[in-house]
């Protein structure tokens, strides 16, 4: 069986990438892997161990997202305190939003995104969203 282990972005600003990670989701450096003209810096998760990889390719300060790219998530406990701690950190989340099937609830949850203009979703834990 597969284990999924990172998913990788690049990155125009690696510090204000990783300061944005680590902020808002509380990420950790588990690795660093430094060359001459790129560097690789995976965050990790602590709780789920799953980590992003943030490629820092020197001299490069712009990446198109293309057609492809859709969104990373993560899942919080309390999605009304995520939001208000990320909006007076200043990284602007958009509005929280419900999406229902037959008046039933099945998600809460809102858009944030990075320095790189990644979208990020961030869901009320519960159903599933675990």
């Amino acid at each position: 069986m597969a284990k999924f282990i990172h998913s990788m972005i690049r990155v125009g600003d690696l510090e204000k990438s990783m300061d944005f990670y680590q902020q808002a989701f509380g990420l950790i450096e588990s690795h660093r892997l430094d060359f001459d003209d790129f560097s690789l810096v995976y965050l990790r998760d602590v709780e789920s161990g799953a980590e992003i990889e943030l490629t820092w390719n020197k001299g490069q300060t712009e990446y198109t997202h293309g057609t492809g790219y859709g969104h990373t998530a993560f899942v919080v406990d309390d999605l009304d305190q995520q939001f208000n701690r990320l909006t007076e950190l200043k990284l602007s989340p958009a509005p929280i939003k419900e999406f229902k099937r037959d008046g039933a609830l099945l998600a809460r949850f809102f858009f944030i995104q990075d320095p790189d203009g990644y979208k990020i979703e961030v869901l009320q834990r519960g159903g599933h969203y675990q």
